[in-house]
């Protein structure tokens, strides 16, 4: 079994220092609880805030600089993985992405958000493809927010090996009903598990409701929280994933297409 983490803590708008040290307090958290994965919100590094994403972002070719070597080091320590969302500069784009510490110090930018959202798009370009990780040979597909409204986005981490999901996020107040809506539905829809890190707290001008959970293969929780700071726990253990599809068979029954339709009149 795989033990993962979904962590929320507030983050500060443009203040990268600060909020790599909030991700350094988590993981420590974390690794003295046995945590092999930790999953941290969307454009957590950078924060999630009109005027983070305005202004100097971190670039895509300094992931191995000094400003995460203290993340480096507390992966190291604690001996766990740590995704964590950030804004990225990509050359003469920007994209909100997963960046990937392992424990042996390797970096690297794993996944770019390619559902962008609408009000995202003055500073955001979509990624061009999927992406998963594997961890101690489980493999785990990889989302930011908005992907995880598109039911496909799952299935094509489920169909390609994945067992687990993990979906990095930022939710508004208002959007509560759709958080809690969309991820279980994509853990039903594909028997797998689904771990959702959500922002919370205040970011500069910008609000969030937290809601990091995880959920087993037919959409119940096994960890969850509020608004508050913490870390959402839970074992992924493939051999559920593999019972659940046996007998929930909507992933592998799933028709290739919706076939011809008919319109009848009454």
């Amino acid at each position: 079994m795989l033990r993962v983490a979904a962590a929320q803590a507030a983050s500060v708008s443009g203040d990268v220092p600060a909020n790599v040290a909030t991700a350094v307090r988590l993981v420590e958290l974390a690794g003295s609880q046995g945590v092999r994965v930790l999953l941290l919100p969307e454009a957590f590094l950078t924060g999630y805030d009109e005027a983070a994403f305005s202004g100097p972002l971190p670039d895509a070719d300094s992931l191995q600089d000094a400003w995460l070597d203290p993340l480096r080091a507390a992966a190291a320590a604690s001996g766990l993985v740590v995704v964590a969302g950030t804004a990225l500069r990509r050359g003469d784009r920007r994209t909100l992405s997963l960046v990937v510490v392992a424990p042996d110090g390797h970096t690297l930018a794993a996944y770019d958000k390619q559902h962008v959202d609408a009000d995202e798009l003055p500073w955001f370009t979509a990624g061009s493809g999927g992406s998963s990780l594997v961890v101690d040979g489980v493999e785990l597909g990889l989302a930011v927010c908005y992907d995880s409204s598109f039911p496909e986005h799952a299935r094509a981490a489920a169909d390609d090996g994945a067992v687990g999901y993990l979906c990095s996020a930022a939710f508004f107040p208002g959007s509560a009903h759709r958080r809690d809506l969309a991820l279980p539905a994509r853990a039903l829809d594909n028997g797998m598990y689904v771990v959702l890190a959500a922002a919370t707290g205040t970011c500069g001008a910008a609000s969030f409701i937290g809601g990091s959970a995880v959920f087993d293969p037919e959409g119940r929780p096994l960890a969850s929280l509020g608004a508050e700071e913490g870390l959402a726990i839970a074992d992924l253990d493939p051999a559920v994933v593999a019972q659940t599809r046996t007998e929930r068979r909507m992933h592998a029954e799933r028709l290739p297409g919706p076939g011809p339709r008919a319109r009848h009149s009454a």
